[in-house]
């Protein structure tokens, strides 16, 4: 069952089809389903070297696309391995996306028991840093309401995800916090490359230390706000501040980035706990963590 109410399921049997019949050099490799999953794709190990990406929402379609366009320029540009694809594959009569191969990439999700949290935080605030210096010319502008774009395309739905979350948060408090984000100028100077999504899970460290960076389906030109979130959302409140340290010595980002920066965390925070509050309860909770964090930062905890 798909945690989308528009989404589709992607069966084992199917994938191995799709396989076989596209990729016939891989159809001896072993295929079976990765148990960690995102909110856009299912993934399939195939053989020990390998993952077929499987978009499962129609806003994930064009992702296969972007990754073979853009993470090859971007590649040797930044001090982590990257997921670049290593084949496309098309749609059939029973699966409507283009999807992926890319390599299968060595390492485990951040915890306190596999790196230091301010080792993490310096080589994560490192990553931002020299993506964001990438020559953007010729990138994909974000746009509407997508992370990059100015945070008041999320208003009314952010609006609309705390009423809906009832008494499940302080909405009061919730509201405040968004419409302080809210008061922060748009971005006014050239747009930058942003990953758009770095949480833990699309994170990998190796050896103690930051490996690869993953799941680039936000990816694209513009604030540079959306990737200031690991201060909130993915760092120990005590190592946080070691990457706003390092993002500001090497970026110079002023309070405005830092505000948007805010708000680029609290939007997806707030508008997926009512989201997935049946369907998938550790993003929920995970919501509701980083809506701590906010209110904490700002003092309306």
């Amino acid at each position: 069952m798909s945690i989308h109410a528009d989404g589709i399921d992607v069966p084992l049997g199917l994938v191995r089809d799709l396989v076989d019949a596209q990729f016939p050099q891989w159809a001896d490799l072993p295929l079976r389903p990765v148990a960690e999953f995102g909110t856009d794709h299912a993934l399939y190990r195939l053989g020990d070297d390998l993952v077929a990406r499987m978009p499962i929402i129609g806003w994930a379609a064009d992702q296969a696309d972007s990754d073979a366009t853009w993470l090859p320029r971007l590649v040797n540009h930044v001090p982590v391995t990257l997921p670049v694809p290593v084949a496309l594959g098309e749609p059939s009569a029973a699966y409507p996306f283009r999807w992926s191969v890319a390599p299968w990439l060595p390492g485990q999700t951040p915890t306190a028991d596999n790196v230091d949290p301010f080792v993490l935080a310096e080589e994560l605030a490192g990553f931002v840093a020299d993506l964001h210096a990438v020559d953007a010319t010729g990138g994909p502008l974000k746009t509407g309401s997508s992370r990059g774009a100015p945070i008041r395309g999320w208003d009314e739905s952010v609006r609309s995800a705390i009423v809906e979350a009832g008494d499940r948060i302080d909405g009061p408090a919730a509201l405040r916090a968004w419409e302080h984000c809210l008061e922060a100028p748009d971005h006014a100077g050239d747009p930058v490359w942003i990953h758009g999504d770095l949480l833990a899970g699309n994170l990998l460290v190796d050896g103690g230390h930051l490996s690869a960076v993953i799941d680039f389906g936000a990816l694209g030109v513009g604030d540079p706000g959306p990737d200031l979130t690991p201060y909130w959302s993915t760092l120990s409140v005590e190592a946080a501040g070691r990457f706003r340290e390092v993002v500001d010595e090497r970026c110079g980002y002023d309070d405005a980035v830092w505000r948007r920066g805010r708000g680029c965390t609290l939007a997806p925070a707030l508008t997926g706990i009512p989201y997935y509050w049946d369907t998938v309860p550790a993003f929920a909770q995970r919501g509701l963590r980083t809506l701590e964090r906010v209110l904490a930062d700002l003092g309306l905890g």
